[in-house]
C-alpha cells in the first residue's frame, strides 16, 4: 500500500519538457529485486516520502528509509529498440530521488526506443563506512534481473546499460569497475546471469576521487572489461569534476571508447532540468547522439 501511494505521487509530479504535453509518466510495473529480505536486512520497507521542499517546480520526490529495493519498469510505447538501461538515481545515500533523476530520465530514454528501469536502492546511514555497498548489491541484482527477463521485455542481453546520477553515479562507477565481482552471496538462478553492463552513462558522479591521493577511489579500479562510457560534470560542482576526468583518462589509456563533457556551470543535482544561466541541460542532446551513433536508440522525432 505504501509503495502504491509513492507511485501515484511520482506519476503526478514526474513532468518533463521532453513530453509533448504536461502529462504524468509512471512505470508499467514495479517489482522487488530480492526474493525475500535483501542481504543483511531485517525489514522490507519500500520507503517513505520526504516532505517536498519549497521553491522546487516541479517538486522533487525523495524517498527515504528504503530496505526493500524496487525496480520500476518503463517500456517504450512505440519505436522500440532492443536496448535497456538500469537507472541509479542520486540522493546522497540517505534518500533516492526517484523522479528528477529517475522517471524523467526514463521518459527521455523511452522516446529513444530504449527500455528504462529505475532502481530505488537501499538507503544507508552516514555513519556507515561504505555507504555505497548495499546500493551496489542492489545494482548488481537489478542488472541480473533485467538480463534474466530480457526476452520478456524485448531486449538483447548484450545491449543492457547502466546510468548513474550523483551518489548513484558513484555506485555505477564501482559497478563498472567490477572491484566486487559478486557483492553478495548468490542465492538463485538469476544470480548466475552476468551483471556487467554493456555501456554506461555517468552523470555528475559524486565523490569518485580520493582527496588525499588525488587518484580515483580504490573501489573504482577500472579494467579492460569496463564498457564504453559517456560522462557529464560541471566545472563549478563542489563534488569535483576531477574524478570524472580521471575516469575518462583511465578509459582512454586502456583504449576504451568514452565521451566527456564538462560544462562551465550548473552545479550539482540538476538531472535533466534547465538551470538558469547554464547550458548543462543540453547534455541529453549529446547523450542522445552518443546512444544513436552506437546503434542503441532512435533519434527523437
Amino acid at each position: 500500500m505504501a509503495f502504491k501511494s509513492l507511485l501515484l505521487i511520482s506519476a503526478l509530479i514526474s513532468l518533463t519538457p521532453l513530453a509533448d504535453a504536461a502529462v504524468a509518466y509512471a512505470p508499467s510495473n514495479s517489482i522487488p529485486i530480492w526474493p525475500h529480505l535483501a542481504p543483511s536486512e531485517t525489514t522490507a520497507n519500500p520507503g517513505e516520502q520526504q516532505a517536498f521542499r519549497k521553491g522546487e517546480n516541479p517538486p522533487v520526490l525523495r524517498i527515504q528509509n528504503i530496505t526493500q529495493p524496487l525496480l520500476q519498469v518503463f517500456l517504450p510505447k512505440s519505436r522500440s529498440t532492443q536496448s535497456g538501461v538500469l537507472i541509479l538515481p542520486g540522493g546522497g545515500y540517505g534518500k533516492v530521488v526517484t523522479n528528477k533523476e529517475g522517471s524523467e530520465a526514463a521518459l527521455w530514454l523511452n522516446q529513444l526506443g530504449i527500455a528504462a528501469f529505475v532502481l530505488s536502492y537501499r538507503t544507508t546511514s552516514p555513519d556507515e563506512p561504505r555507504q555505497w555497498f548495499r546500493p551496489l548489491q542492489d545494482s548488481q541484482r537489478a542488472m541480473r534481473i533485467i538480463r534474466t527477463n530480457a526476452t520478456k521485455w524485448g531486449l538483447a542481453s548484450d545491449q543492457i546499460g547502466l546510468v548513474g546520477f550523483s551518489a548513484g553515479g558513484q555506485v555505477a562507477a564501482i559497478h563498472l569497475a567490477d572491484t566486487f565481482p559478486n557483492a553478495y552471496d548468490l542465492t538463485d538462478e538469476t544470480d548466475t546471469v552476468s551483471h556487467h553492463p554493456n555501456f554506461s552513462l555517468l552523470i555528475y558522479p559524486w565523490n569518485t576521487m580520493d582527496s588525499k591521493t588525488g587518484e580515483l577511489k580504490k573501489e573504482i579500479l577500472l579494467g579492460p572489461k569496463t564498457p564504453p562510457t559517456f560522462l557529464v560534470h560541471t566545472d563549478d560542482d563542489q563534488s569535483t569534476s576531477l574524478g570524472t576526468v580521471a575516469i575518462y583518462s583511465a578509459l582512454k589509456k586502456m583504449g576504451i571508447s568514452a565521451e566527456l563533457h564538462i560544462y562551465q556551470n550548473g552545479g550539482h543535482g540538476y538531472g535533466m532540468r534547465k538551470i538558469s544561466g547554464s547550458l548543462v541541460h543540453t547534455w541529453t542532446d549529446r547523450a542522445t547522439e552518443w546512444l544513436v551513433n552506437r546503434g542503441l536508440g532512435h533519434p527523437i522525432p
